[in-house]
């Protein structure tokens, strides 16, 4: 194969363009021993290639069975039973009643329900209020860059 050739089949390979056939003919030229001197500088890598292929795994490998861990069992086991307590403690338990806030006449929710919405209007009026400044905030700004 000509050096010219074997240079633009390297082009190739090295971009990733070339076919599996144009890969055989580099590997076969590399592994000859009339490479081009300019070219001796690629041929370890086809020849590590090959070698790579050839090269087979021959140690055994020693498989254990998997020991079980009687104690991590155990703990497992227990920790199911405290969680399976915890639970039962929950949902048998008796909570304390709680005065929810209820009323004996009418006359005394009305007055409490005056007082809650009394409360919740003063704190909408300051957000108004906060809203009012800065509107006013926002027109002097136009006002000033002229946007």
């Amino acid at each position: 194969m000509e050096s010219k050739q074997v240079k633009q089949l390297l082009e190739k390979y090295f971009e990733g363009q070339t076919s599996i056939a144009e890969e055989k003919q580099l590997k076969a030229y590399f592994s000859s021993e009339d490479v081009a001197p300019d070219l001796v500088s690629y041929q370890p890598m086809f020849v590590n290639f090959r070698m790579q292929r050839e090269e087979q795994f021959t140690k055994a490998l020693p498989l254990q069975p998997r020991k079980h861990n009687h104690i991590v069992k155990w703990i497992g086991i227990a920790a199911s039973f405290v969680v399976l307590f915890g639970v039962l403690q929950f949902y048998f338990s008796e909570s304390p009643k709680e005065d929810l806030g209820t009323f004996n006449s009418p006359e005394e929710a009305f007055v409490a329900t005056q007082k809650a919405l009394d409360m919740v209007s003063n704190s909408v009026n300051q957000g108004v209020e906060s809203v009012a400044v800065l509107k006013e905030y926002e027109k002097t700004k136009k006002t000033i860059f002229k946007e």
